[in-house]
């Protein structure tokens, strides 16, 4: 037997990673064997996308090394780590699909792509070979469909079509992130099913998920990332009391005290009745009160990101009522919520909160555009005043407040983000995901900031994966799992232990 044939399929060795600076990976060494399915686990932010990419061959320009068969490989692209025989089903299912093509032409891409020579098989062998390749999956769509441009699939079927296109060329390592996130439960039931029968056919596959079940279920192994590095390697059966302190839980020496809490609760600012956040859980009932910092705990899908954008306006609850200061609020969109003087720090910076080419001042200015403005022009003094307000704030580092955005780090883009919308005192102030991708002293100034702006009388809502960063910066803690309150506490009553315990059994 030659060394290749015991080697594992794909191989990490103290691969590392780094954007401007931040290290996003850490020596990450990790072994993934034919025939078996490890599971990688992770908070948001902890490295999972970086080593994905990395695999994928988008990142490569990385330390450490990637082994293939046992042999070193370069993957300087996805083309040449598709090559390879490793496959990746992104989590974001455009980036898989091809507008303008149709769904046959979709599903056999991934071979036009490797073919060398006319890359064109034809159009009656292009449907030939999309019926083969759907057969293989369990697929059945009529020859109508698979003539269809693919932008008329729906979320699920392209999902699906895309994992079909992958397995066509039988892989040396599957990586499926998130794969069931927009399935039905019947179409995760022949994901699931699928997968297994990969195992047993000697691919390997590495699952990422947040759905604890699924991986119970179907993997053999898990590993954790945290901060960019491995915090645990389990053999099933798993310890998932473990896993997820490894995974939402610092050190306990890493930490800095948590906030004591002084004075009695305050009057309820924004109260939530009969509010439900996932199709199919039981609607809830929460308050947020003046002077007090919430921290909300939950894990990808928990449903933070829709009570916040609910909040916000950015996507009315569907169900149930709220109120602010005693009166009914129902904002139908983001301008109504800002009127009121509820304010949202979104999850993702780049997409939601900041604009490419404007300067510091801009991105700051940019809702209050109207107070800033005498007939109809916007006063570039009182702009940069205010943007000069932000960087002293927060310690912003920054040239100045003409900087482009783009030349901050992540640390300080978040904190411009943060600071834009302390510019104007809130009522209410929901952080989503506020630490992600900054330094431990960027989070320190950020979490102080929140807990002065409680001070002075607004309530403030923090939501995130990581148990220690919510612990930080709350006075109290609620878990969120499946859009539904598993545990809401103050003081001893919230340490940190209980909450993990709380996801664990929730989740």
């Amino acid at each position: 037997m030659s060394p290749t044939d015991t080697a594992p399929a794909v191989a990490l060795r103290d691969v590392s990673m780094a954007f401007g600076g931040k290290t996003v990976l850490e020596s990450v060494s990790l072994d993934i064997a034919p025939g078996s399915v490890v599971a990688l686990l992770g908070a948001n932010g902890a490295g999972k996308s970086t080593l994905i990419k990395i695999l994928s061959g988008v990142h490569r320009d990385h330390g450490g090394e990637v082994r293939v068969a046992g042999e070193p490989v370069a993957l300087q692209s996805p083309l040449a780590a598709r090559r390879l025989g490793i496959q990746t089903v992104h989590q974001r299912i455009g980036e898989g699909i091809v507008p303008g093509l149709t769904v046959a032409e979709n599903l056999v891409f991934e071979e036009l792509a490797q073919r060398r020579g006319n890359p064109f098989l034809g159009g009656a062998r292009t449907l030939a070979r999309a019926r083969e390749i759907q057969a293989g999956l369990g697929l059945d769509w009529p020859d109508p469909v698979l003539r269809q441009d693919v932008t008329e699939l729906g979320i699920s079927d392209r999902q699906l079509l895309i994992l079909a296109r992958a397995l066509a060329t039988r892989p040396r390592l599957l990586v499926l992130d998130e794969p069931t996130s927009a399935l039905s439960a019947a179409e995760a039931e022949r994901l699931f099913a699928l997968v297994e029968k990969l195992r047993d056919d000697g691919i390997a596959v590495l699952y990422v998920s947040h759905r604890l079940g699924e991986i119970d279920a179907l993997a053999d192994r898990l590993v954790v990332l945290r901060d960019g590095r491995l915090t645990d390697d389990q053999a099933k059966p798993f310890d998932w009391d473990t896993a997820l302190r490894a995974m939402l839980a610092q050190a306990h020496e890493a930490r800095t005290a948590r906030p004591a809490r002084e004075g009695e609760r305050g009057e309820t600012v924004l109260a939530l009745r009969g509010v439900r956040l996932l199709d199919g859980r039981a609607p809830l009932d929460l308050d947020l009160r003046r002077g007090e910092v919430t921290g909300v705990v939950g894990l990808l899908g928990a449903g933070k990101t829709e009570l916040a954008r609910g909040l916000f306006g950015a996507e009315p609850f569907r169900t149930g009522s709220a109120e602010l200061d005693g009166r009914a609020y129902a904002p139908r969109r983001p301008a109504d919520a800002i009127r009121a003087g509820v304010h949202l720090v979104p999850e993702d910076r780049h997409t939601d909160a900041l604009v490419p080419g404007w300067s510091l001042a801009q991105n700051i200015s940019l809702p209050f555009l109207r107070s800033l403005s005498r007939a109809g022009l916007v006063s570039r003094p009182r702009e940069d005043a205010l943007g000069r307000d932000t960087v002293e704030a927060l310690g912003v580092v920054a040239r100045d407040e003409h900087s482009a955005i783009e030349e901050l780090s992540g640390g300080n883009q978040q904190k411009v983000v943060v600071g834009r919308w302390l510019a104007k005192t809130p009522r209410v102030l929901i952080l989503d995901e506020p630490f992600r991708g900054v330094d431990i002293g960027a989070r320190r100034d950020i979490g102080r900031r929140a807990r002065a702006l409680a001070a002075e009388g607004a309530a403030v809502l923090v939501l995130s994966a990581d148990v220690d960063e919510v612990l930080e910066v709350a006075d109290r803690v609620v878990v969120l799992a499946a859009g539904e309150i598993h545990l809401d506490a103050y003081g001893e009553d919230a340490e940190r232990d209980r909450v993990i315990q709380t996801i664990a059994v929730s989740v």
